[in-house]
């Protein structure tokens, strides 16, 4: 690695020595500097594509994080960098320090807040198997929530469970209202009202739920078979394009479909076993059945 430094023989040729951190004089051999600031990465590569693939060391920057993730982290260990253990004096230092670390970084009732919400949001995250980028999104509208003062005066597993359920409508997850209520353990009244107030105070547009991805889910939980979700898909395409899905609830009218499907294919499943499977009531199944079969049989004759 060369570089242009004027060495004090008048020589400008000098040579940088990356493992010594020195940079010298070609000519007469002088050291200009022994300061030279590492440019090399702190990790290390094992081949060429972990090479190219790394950029930056730790762990990355991430709204799910009441401090994004830029904090600083003093461990809980009586032991020093080299492995020997720290004398007495120092250890209660370092718990002093540990403590006030702590602190500073939950001073404030914002800081709490969110330190409270995005550790239940990493429970939630489990217990629902979301994606990386759906928590993303919920910390993001969590924030938003926050900073228009819709959780003051609420609770926060009530504004949560709006922000997450917002994130699952506009990346598209098969995940109902009612699953989000019974794993927050928030009343689904509760959560529905929450769900309108940000939605209103955010001013936010939120996507209609795909029927399609409301088959695969109910198809797995009542056992049905590759062919009978098949031939459901099929059914709801027509109802879809026919414009019969409009305002109907998307896991009623998969339960209904699945069930018409199992009749055409000679499986035999009950309208309880699929309404257990969808989360809606029989009623709900047998009327949108009835309503589909004889809009169907019209469309075909």
């Amino acid at each position: 690695m060369k570089t242009s430094l004027v060495s004090p023989c008048k020589h400008e040729k000098t040579v940088t020595d990356p493992e010594s951190g020195e940079i010298i004089c070609r000519s007469c051999g002088l050291v200009i500097s022994d300061k030279i600031q590492e440019m090399r990465p702190e990790w290390r590569a094992f081949t060429s594509q972990e090479a190219d693939d790394r950029a930056r060391t730790g762990i990355p920057s991430s709204l799910a994080r009441h401090d994004m993730g830029l904090s600083t982290v003093i461990a809980r260990t009586d032991k020093d960098a080299s492995g020997r253990l720290i004398e007495g004096v120092m250890k209660s230092t370092m718990d002093r320090l540990r403590a006030w670390d702590f602190r500073t970084q939950a001073h404030s009732p914002t800081d709490r807040n969110l330190r409270q919400a995005f550790s239940e949001l990493d429970r939630l995250k489990d217990k629902l198997s979301l994606s990386d980028a759906v928590v993303e999104k919920t910390a993001y509208i969590y924030r938003k929530a926050q900073e228009r003062g819709l959780v003051r005066g609420r609770t926060i597993s009530a504004t949560l469970g709006a922000a997450l359920y917002i994130a699952i409508r506009e990346t598209g997850m098969s995940r109902t209202l009612k699953d989000i209520a019974e794993t927050s353990n928030v009343k689904r009244k509760d959560l529905a009202r929450m769900y309108r107030l940000v939605v209103l105070e955010l001013d936010l547009k939120i996507p209609m739920i795909d029927p399609m991805k409301c088959i695969a889910r109910v198809a797995s939980k009542s056992g049905l078979s590759e062919k009978t979700k098949r031939h459901a898909m099929n059914i709801m395409y027509d109802v879809v394009k026919s414009g019969m899905s409009a305002g109907k609830d998307p896991m009623g009218l998969a339960a209904s479909v699945l069930y018409m499907a199992s009749l055409e294919t000679g499986e035999n499943r009950t309208q309880t076993d699929i309404a257990e499977a969808a989360g809606v009531t029989e009623v709900t199944v047998r009327n949108r059945y009835k309503n589909l079969k004889s809009r169907l049989d019209s469309l075909a004759n």
